[in-house]
C-alpha cells in the first residue's frame, strides 16, 4: 500500500521526534542521577538512595574548604566576565568597523581557543606561568579563564555589530553627537542584549572550567571544580553530588537568562 507525502513525512518527523527525545533522554538521565544521589541518606553513592535526606546540604555550606572554592570561583568567573566584556567590546568594533588588514586572521586568532584543545592551551600556560613563578595566582587563573571566554563575547558582539543598522548612530552624529556619543548613547544601549549573553557565557565557560583550572590550581588556591576533582580522588560522599548539583543549578539558570535575554532583544545572539 503506497503512503501519501503527507503521511510519510508524518512518520518521518514522529521518527526524528522519538529518536531525539530518546538521545535527551540518555544524555539527561545521568544529570538526574546526580541530583537525587545529593539527597540520599546513604554515606556513599548509592542509587536508588535507601532514604532521602539534606544532610549533605547542609555539611556542604558548613564546610570552610567547600565554601572557600566557591567563594574562589566566583571570584575568578566575575574577574573573567568584566575583562571578557573590556576586552570583547572593543575588539568587535575594531573587526567590524576597522579597515585594517589582516581582520579576518585576528577574528580567526581570537576564536582559536575554541578549536584548539583545552589540554594544550592548559599546557602551554602552565609552562608560561611555571616559568614566570605565578602559578596558584589569581592572575594566573584570571588570564587563563579570559583566553576561553574572550571568544564567546567577540562573536556575540560581532554578530550583533553586523546586525545593527549604522544609520541609526549616523544619525545622531548628524543631530550633533560626536561618535563616541553616539556609540555609547546609542549603538550600545542597542547591543545590551548581545552584551549581557556575552558576559553570561564568559561567567559560564570560567565557572564550570576543569581543565584550566587543574593546570593552575595551587593548594590554597582551587575552585570548586578543582576541589571536586581532588576530592573524588580521596573518597566518594555524597556531598560530591551537592556540588555537582549547584553547578547544574547555576549552568541551567544562566542559560535560561540568556535565552530570555536572546528572545527579547534581536541583536543579543
Amino acid at each position: 500500500m503506497l503512503l501519501s507525502p503527507h503521511a510519510i513525512g508524518w512518520r518521518l518527523r514522529f521518527s526524528l521526534y522519538v529518536v531525539t527525545g530518546l538521545a535527551a533522554v540518555f544524555l539527561l538521565l545521568p544529570i538526574v542521577f546526580i541530583v537525587l544521589l545529593s539527597f540520599g541518606s546513604s554515606q556513599w553513592l548509592v542509587f536508588p538512595p535507601p532514604a532521602w535526606t539534606t544532610k549533605w546540604y547542609v555539611a556542604f555550606f558548613a564546610n570552610p574548604e567547600w565554601m572557600t572554592s566557591v567563594s574562589t570561583s566566583v571570584k575568578i568567573a566575575l574577574l573573567t566576565t568584566g575583562f571578557s566584556i573590556a576586552l570583547g567590546v572593543p575588539s568587535a568594533f575594531s573587526l567590524v568597523r576597522g579597515r585594517f588588514p589582516g581582520r579576518t586572521f585576528l577574528y580567526t586568532l581570537f576564536t582559536l581557543p575554541m578549536i584548539v584543545p583545552l589540554v594544550i592551551i592548559a599546557i602551554a600556560l602552565y609552562a608560561l606561568f611555571l616559568k614566570l613563578g605565578m602559578i596558584g595566582s589569581l592572575f594566573a587563573f584570571v588570564v587563563a579563564h579570559v583566553l576561553v571566554a574572550l571568544p564567546f563575547s567577540i562573536i556575540l558582539i560581532v554578530n550583533a555589530l553586523k546586525q545593527f543598522d549604522k544609520s541609526v548612530e549616523d544619525a545622531a552624529v548628524i543631530c550633533g553627537a560626536s561618535r563616541l556619543q553616539a556609540i555609547y548613547k546609542v549603538t550600545l544601549p542597542a547591543l545590551r542584549g548581545s552584551i549581557i549573553a556575552s558576559a553570561l557565557f564568559a561567567f559560564l565557560s570560567s565557572w564550570d572550567e576543569v581543565v584550566l583550572s587543574i593546570m593552575m590550581a595551587s593548594p590554597t588556591l582551587q575552585t570548586l571544580p578543582v576541589k571536586m576533582w581532588s576530592t573524588l580522588q580521596q573518597d566518594l560522599t555524597p556531598v560530591i553530588a551537592v556540588a555537582s548539583s549547584l553547578l547544574i543549578m547555576l549552568t541551567l539558570i544562566f542559560m535560561a537568562i540568556a535565552a530570555l535575554v536572546r528572545k527579547k532583544n534581536p541583536f543579543s545572539l
